[in-house]
């Protein structure tokens, strides 16, 4: 019978927990260890560590610490790993706890977070979805019906020392060119909220001064958000600390390539069954850099699809030379657009294309001066014909909008 290496009590605050961190740091003490070829089962609070509710409102999401977010499970040491080889961590199963089927998914308030397209949608947004077995439905997005491809957005290794202080040099000195900006270009170690898990105090004092946060992915991994890594894929990390350090946290019933509404997958709390192995000396072998990822074979097979293009020309106009992230911001926006033909807001349609397994590609990326983005999106997942036709768009649905929360003040 495979163990169950940390278990999460949903009724107790993250503070409560030793097992469970919210910052990135080389002296985070391992708080389970496991042989390569083990398997084993590890519990895990939502994203927001519970500060988000089953309600219809979004003020959770307006008053969410972003701070306070991101506990991950762990970290579990791997017995022999060392600096300098590869961790295979195999996906075996993932699911929703029985006692929570529901998940959420947020657009965030420009002034705490924003998202991909927060100047179009800057004030805070919530949907609430509920889990049918492998299908999802939300009460504040009828019309709607798709299969998740649960995944684990945030999974990663310990950093070294050297590391870290890397991450923190360079992402203070992209903070110093524009220091006042909203929402920042990045975020600085903050001591007041950092979980240090089983730190003594006084050294988690310190370390919290200096432990990274994790909104971010980097090279050891981390805030990845790749959909396609449900059970069945295999992950590749570089091991930076003696016995690799492995955490995983911010599970997601489902998401949209880019998780464009920062908050943008369907977030849940559950469980993840893993697998691990080594590969000894594998980042010199392989010439590893980044974690490299196996998708799984399962996927959502939905074979019907509107393609949605963006070039890197924004909405005022600007031409960009090979810009790909204006190009897949425009790609979203004339989705965005074309559903609100069918009855939808805004802001359901883009929480649409955050939750739903929407692809994302570039397409063509030196052909000056334009990069060519494209977001496909699926047409099955709706319950009436969205296809272009010449009689024009028939609104299929009465759609009301997504809750929402005016900044405060």
């Amino acid at each position: 019978m495979t163990d169950t290496l940390i278990r999460i009590d949903l009724s107790k605050s993250p503070a409560e927990h030793d097992s469970i961190h919210n910052r990135w740091h080389p002296d985070i003490p391992m708080v389970a260890r496991v042989d390569p070829g083990d398997d084993f089962i590890v519990e895990c609070m939502d994203w927001t560590g519970g500060q988000v509710g089953n309600n219809d409102s979004a003020e959770d999401i307006r008053d969410a610490d972003l701070s306070r977010v991101h506990y991950l499970s762990g970290p579990i040491g791997v017995k022999g790993a060392e600096p300098g080889d590869l961790l295979v961590v195999e996906i075996l199963d993932i699911g929703a706890f029985p006692e929570q089927t529901w998940g959420f998914n947020g657009i965030f308030a420009r002034e705490n977070g924003g998202g991909f397209l927060t100047e179009h949608f800057p004030e805070a947004r919530k949907s609430i979805w509920d889990f049918h077995g492998i299908t999802t439905r939300s009460r504040h997005l009828p019309g709607v019906e798709f299969t998740g491809l649960m995944h684990p957005g945030l999974i990663g290794c310990l950093p070294s020392r050297e590391l870290l202080d890397e991450w923190n040099r360079r992402e203070q000195a992209l903070i110093d060119t524009d220091p006042q900006r909203v929402p920042p270009l990045a975020n600085p170690p903050y001591a007041d909220t950092a979980h240090m898990g089983r730190m003594d105090k006084a050294s988690a004092a310190q370390a919290a001064t200096e432990g990274a946060r994790t909104v971010p992915p980097r090279e050891h991994g981390g805030n990845c958000d790749i959909k396609d890594l449900t059970k069945g894929s295999r992950v590749f990390f570089p091991v930076y600390v003696k016995e690799g350090g492995l955490s995983v946290g911010d599970l997601h019933f489902s998401q949209g390539d880019g998780e464009i509404t920062f908050c943008g997958a369907i977030e849940m709390a559950g469980w993840i069954h893993l697998r691990v192995k080594l590969i000894k000396d594998g980042m010199r072998r392989y010439a590893v850099k980044n974690p490299i990822f196996q998708p799984s074979v399962m996927q959502p097979k939905y074979q019907n699809h509107l393609i949605f293009e963006g070039i890197s020309v924004d909405e005022r106009g600007k031409q960009h030379y090979l810009d790909a992230h204006v190009a897949y911001r425009q790609a979203c926006l004339n989705a965005i657009e074309y559903l609100k033909t069918f009855g939808y807001s805004g802001a359901q349609a883009y929480a649409i294309l955050g939750t739903a397994p929407v692809q994302g590609h570039i397409s063509g990326i030196v052909d000056i001066p334009n990069v060519c983005a494209t977001l496909w999106l699926p047409t099955e997942i709706f319950d009436f014909d969205i296809q272009p036709q010449a009689s024009g768009p028939h609104p299929g649905i009465q759609a009301g909008d997504l809750p929402k929360a005016p900044w405060r003040g």
